[in-house]
């Protein structure tokens, strides 16, 4: 059970029944904080701390798309266990960011392989190193380029990658039967993203990544996301695609805007929000800054 529901549950029911707040808090340090739900056939994605993890039941085995943390990753494998006891086959990696890779540990002499961009796994070492903690991660045994197919059980799992925009090594995980697309970090619903110039964004590559996965997928396609503002949208379809690509262009443009303005970079990181953009704080620092480096860069 999610823990809002618990706390809304007991709230209902909390004095029908004599719980006493001691009680009560007991009660909830004992609900689980992550929430499983099933998409389409054998197809779900856990939440918990961290991107949105994606994960497939086949007859052959388990395929996990990506890790959150050490402790979120057990809670995945754990309820993945309970549902049926069965290999995992591949953990795939949408890109090397902590809060999708820090799980990967976790699946030591668990997974068969792990699987990610080869940017990925460059990155992924580079931060490793630079945080003296390589001895803590699992990286990939398993890369590519352009893309990788795999079929497994009644599923055929392709990856794309259509060059930097988070970072130079996100990749979309599709699976081909159920028609549903991980797109990693690749949208944050809603929500300004974290744009990583340190490994590689680029945010006028990423428009054109939010234009070709439109014409990639169907209509009907169903997208996973790394993030939402509101948890309950961390699916989503084509027109979620289109809106976050409307904000990328509307945070350079604006960005371009004001730097032509004559405003200092200190100036434009206070917006709070982009015109035209509904979402609340569209104009977040770490936003506006890489937009700003991204379009001074000599």
């Amino acid at each position: 059970m999610q823990r809002r529901s618990f706390i809304r549950n007991m709230g209902l029911t909390a004095g029908a029944i004599g719980f006493s707040s001691k009680n009560l808090l007991a009660a909830l340090q004992q609900q689980p904080a992550f929430k499983i739900k099933m998409l389409r056939g054998d197809i779900g994605i856990f939440t918990e701390r961290g991107g949105t993890i994606g994960f497939y039941q086949s007859a052959e085995g388990y395929v996990v798309i990506d890790s959150q943390f050490p402790d979120p990753a057990k809670h995945v494998i754990d309820e993945l266990k309970k549902m049926k006891e069965m290999p995992f086959r591949y953990l795939i990696n949408t890109h090397h960011h902590g809060d999708h890779t820090g799980g990967n540990i976790s699946f030591k002499d668990i997974a068969e392989h792990v699987v990610g961009h080869e940017n990925c796994l460059v990155n992924y070492k580079r931060v490793a190193e630079q945080a003296k903690n390589a001895d803590k991660q699992l990286f990939q045994d398993m890369t590519f380029g352009d893309s990788w197919k795999q079929k497994i059980g009644k599923e055929k799992i392709r990856t794309y990658y259509f060059g930097p925009g988070h970072t130079n090594g996100d990749a979309i995980i599709h699976f081909e039967n159920a028609n549903i697309a991980h797109m990693g970090d690749l949208v944050f619903n809603q929500l300004a993203p974290f744009i990583d110039r340190s490994a590689g964004a680029n945010i006028r590559n990423w428009i054109q990544i939010m234009q070709k996965a439109q014409k990639t997928f169907h209509k009907d396609t169903l997208f996973i996301f790394g993030h939402a503002a509101d948890p309950e949208k961390v699916t989503g379809s084509k027109e979620d695609l289109a809106g976050f690509e409307d904000y990328l262009k509307k945070l350079l443009d604006f960005v371009d805007s004001q730097i032509k303005a004559g405003k200092t970079k200190e100036e434009i990181i206070k917006v709070k929000d982009i015109p035209g953009v509904s979402w609340k704080n569209s104009g977040a620092e770490r936003s506006l800054t890489a937009a700003y480096e991204e379009l001074t860069a000599g």
